[in-house]
């Protein structure tokens, strides 16, 4: 039961029973009601006036303001909790409730105690990932440039920490053509698509439902299994989704499609740290050049900003003091071409499994220790996992 005093709003139109809404407030809410034939500015004035905690919006038609008055409303006060209810079926208004703002959206006709229990769980979510204050790192892989190893990087990554005993989630966020489950050996059978589409609540039950869990432990939420499905997935469902994430996990990664897509520019923003993926060769760091320019002309700071070069051994005739002039930086973790990691893929092993004791995947875990500061990642039996991280190694993570 929610304890604190709720200021609550209650907007309806004229198929939404507004006296049973009320009624089914969770205890301790201060309630008022408005028709949402009042006219959208009417309703944010009165939604401004008594600052709810609370914005529910029962309607049967999605055309009646509804969604625009749960986008200014998102916009005023980030911190409300805004529940929709619907009479009907949503006829994509799900999906865009979502993409506007919307915490939950419940479908009428429910029993009393089932709608309390749907407001008390959105209250208790938002206030749970206020109270949680610091949350987990989120660690976006990006590369300009396609080709060069970000999925690759990703999954081993991810095993790394998970085998070292952390509790780490992957988000394929190359929702496109996401390569992540095949890289890890996973089957499709429930993705973020199904996620962004299933009506229930944005909340770590569901999402836990919706993810595959790799041998190492690593979690995996999946990208959609066709192009098409890509569209039912926008940022703001994004954002929810990192948010709780966040939550239950000590780390969060996500493998990103080579574009500056609406989807990548909300990830890094929410993000703690960026890994930059490049290859050694001339047109890779062209793109990796201007994809760490476009990273500070976004305002990211650089110190949170980790760079990994794959195929750093080719013999290209670009020295590795040749990729430092071209960057402007040196990069943070060289990865040696290895024969492993061809079958590591075709058996989709990764290598840091694979082929442990290789130089490919000793730099994958100096990767991950890049951003582990309590003990050192090192070769199985190679030596006492307590180490503490070499002084140059260690790295703060900022926190959002």
């Amino acid at each position: 039961m929610i304890s604190s005093p709720v200021q609550a709003l209650v907007v309806f139109d004229a198929h939404t029973d507004v006296d049973f809404v009320r009624a089914a407030l969770p205890a301790n809410t201060a309630s008022q009601a408005i028709p949402l034939s009042h006219g959208i500015e009417r309703v944010l004035a009165a939604f401004d006036e008594i600052a709810a905690d609370l914005l529910i919006i029962g309607t049967a038609d999605a055309t009646h303001g509804a969604l625009d008055l749960i986008a200014e409303a998102r916009r005023r006060h980030e911190d409300t909790v805004i529940v929709a209810l619907h009479h009907a079926s949503p006829n994509g208004f799900l999906q865009r409730a979502f993409a506007v703002g919307a915490d939950d959206l419940v479908a009428l006709p429910q029993p009393r105690e089932a709608l309390t229990f749907a407001f008390e769980k959105a209250l208790a979510r938002r206030r749970r990932a206020h109270a949680a204050g610091v949350t987990a790192p989120l660690i976006c892989i990006v590369g300009p440039k396609g080709g060069t190893g970000k999925t690759l990087t990703s999954c081993n990554f991810g095993v790394a920490l998970a085998l070292a005993g952390k509790r780490v989630a992957l988000v394929d966020g190359d929702l496109q053509f996401g390569d992540v489950g095949l890289a890890l050996g996973l089957a499709p059978e429930r993705t973020i698509y199904n996620l962004a589409t299933s009506g229930g609540s944005v909340d770590a039950e569901t999402i836990g439902q919706y993810m595959g869990r790799h041998s190492s432990g690593l979690d995996v939420l999946l990208a959609p299994t066709r192009p098409d499905e890509a569209g039912s997935i926008n940022p703001n469902l994004l954002r929810k989704i990192y948010g709780v994430l966040r939550s239950t996990h000590d780390y969060v990664l996500v493998d990103t499609p080579p574009a500056f897509t609406p989807e990548v520019i909300a990830t890094i923003d929410e993000s703690s740290d960026i890994c930059v993926v490049g290859m050694l060769d001339a047109l890779s760091l062209k793109d990796t050049k201007i994809g760490l320019e476009t990273l500070n002309l976004m305002g990211f700071d650089p110190n949170h900003i980790k760079l990994v070069l794959n195929r750093a051994d080719t013999s290209v005739g670009i020295s590795q003091g040749d990729v430092e002039t071209i960057l402007g930086r040196k990069p943070d973790i060289f990865v040696p071409s290895d024969r492993a990691i061809p079958r590591s893929i075709t058996d989709a092993t990764p290598i840091v499994v694979a082929s442990p004791k290789s130089g490919a995947a000793q730099a994958f875990r100096d990767l991950a220790n890049l951003y582990v500061t309590d003990s050192r990642l090192d070769e199985p039996n190679a030596g006492s996992g307590e180490q503490e991280l070499e002084q140059p190694r260690r790295t703060l993570l900022r926190r959002r």
